[in-house]
C-alpha cells in the first residue's frame, strides 16, 4: 500500500487527506481518509513540519500501517544537502525510520542541490522536485515519473490536492 498526504489550512483549522493505493501506475482504485483539526499553530518560517506533522500523525492513527510500502508528502524530505530534515524527514523519524518517504514539491527549494531531483512529466517545462529518505532518490524519482497521468502532476496527487481543498467542514 502507498499513502499520499496533503494538508490545507483555513480558519485556524487544518484538513488533512490521505489517499491509499496499491499500484504506482493505476489511478482508479484508491481509498480516502480525511480529518479536520482545529487550533492549528501558525506557520513558522523554516519549521513547516511543526505545523503539518501533527496533522499527518493524527490521521495516521486511523490507518493500519502494516504493509505500507511508501508514503508521499507534498513537501521536502530534506531542506539542504547536509540532510537538515524537512517535513518528510521528520515524518520518517517519527515513524521509527521504517517506512520510506518521498517528497514531491511543486516549487524549488534553492538550498538543496544533490539531495533532490527535478522531474519533468508530460509536456510540462516546469519540474516537480523529488526528495526521499529510506529509498534511493533515483528510484523514488522513477516511481513518481511512472505514476498514472499524462500531466506534470500525477493523477492521484492532483486528486489529493483537489480533495484537500474541498470545504466539507460546514
Amino acid at each position: 500500500m502507498i499513502l499520499c498526504f496533503d494538508t490545507y489550512y483555513f480558519d485556524n483549522k487544518a484538513k488533512t487527506v490521505c489517499i491509499a493505493f496499491e499500484s504506482w501506475e493505476n489511478d482508479e482504485n484508491y481509498q480516502v481518509t480525511t480529518e479536520i483539526l482545529e487550533g492549528i499553530e501558525e506557520y513558522q518560517s523554516g519549521e513547516f513540519y511543526k505545523r503539518e506533522l501533527p496533522c499527518i500523525m493524527s490521521l495516521l492513527e486511523k490507518i493500519q500501517l502494516e504493509n505500507i510500502e511508501t508514503i508521499i508528502v507534498d513537501s521536502f524530505v530534506f531542506l539542504d544537502d547536509n540532510q537538515k530534515l524537512g517535513l518528510g524527514g521528520h515524518l520518517y523519524r517519527e515513524l521509527g525510520s521504517t517506512i520510506p518517504i518521498i517528497g514531491v514539491a511543486k516549487t524549488n527549494f534553492a538550498t538543496i542541490e544533490k539531495n533532490k531531483r527535478p522531474l519533468l512529466r508530460g509536456t510540462s517545462i516546469k519540474p516537480l522536485y523529488i526528495t526521499s529518505i529510506g529509498i534511493d532518490l533515483d528510484k523514488a524519482t522513477e516511481l513518481i515519473k511512472n505514476m498514472s497521468g499524462p500531466n506534470r502532476i500525477p493523477t492521484l496527487l492532483k486528486t489529493l490536492d483537489t480533495l484537500t481543498k474541498e470545504r466539507d467542514d460546514r
